[in-house]
């Protein structure tokens, strides 16, 4: 971000135009980070997705045991896609 002026200092257009770049490319790094849900992670563990939507762990498995959520295991660990995650909450959006 560059220097900051104190509070005698004059600030110039190009002052004013470089902190408005560097604000808008910050919100739109976090704006990314919030739609992905898991910045740069497609496969999500148990907990993540539990503390992605705000459920139990009795919930996460009913939605596996329904097959509403697709899942993958692997060893003893289950991971879940972020798209169907994404799908399936698009897919029980109500008006």
């Amino acid at each position: 971000m560059g220097v900051v002026p104190t509070r005698n200092q004059l600030l110039t257009l190009g002052d004013l135009d470089d902190f408005k770049n560097d604000v808008l490319q910050e919100v739109k790094r976090i704006i990314k980070e919030c739609v992905s849900g898991a910045p740069g992670k497609k496969w999500l563990k148990s907990a993540e997705v539990k503390k992605l939507l705000g459920i139990s762990h009795g919930f996460l498995q009913s939605l596996r045991d329904s097959g509403v959520l697709p899942f993958t295991k692997i060893g003893g660990s289950i991971y879940y896609d972020y798209e169907d995650i994404t799908f399936m909450m698009a897919s029980h959006k109500s008006a």
